[in-house]
């Protein structure tokens, strides 16, 4: 998807029935905002590892968590 104009619009075309509802989990540039959250953990909690960073950041994905 491309936003142009506060709007996102596929890049190709979708194949999906007129007024079916979808959910969009939208990642804008994942990796740099999970470094940020990293960085910031590393500050509090030294002895956590990235990979274990990387583990509580994929279960919360996998609980299909909305809070963030």
């Amino acid at each position: 998807m491309r936003c142009e104009n506060g709007v996102l619009e596929p890049l190709e075309k979708l194949d999906v029935r007129e007024g079916e509802e979808l959910q969009v989990v939208l990642k804008i540039g994942e990796e740099s905002i999970a470094r940020r959250f990293y960085g910031v953990l590393k500050k509090r909690r030294p002895e956590v590892t990235r990979e274990e960073f990387l583990e509580v950041v994929e279960e919360i994905e996998n609980e299909d968590f909305r809070g963030l």
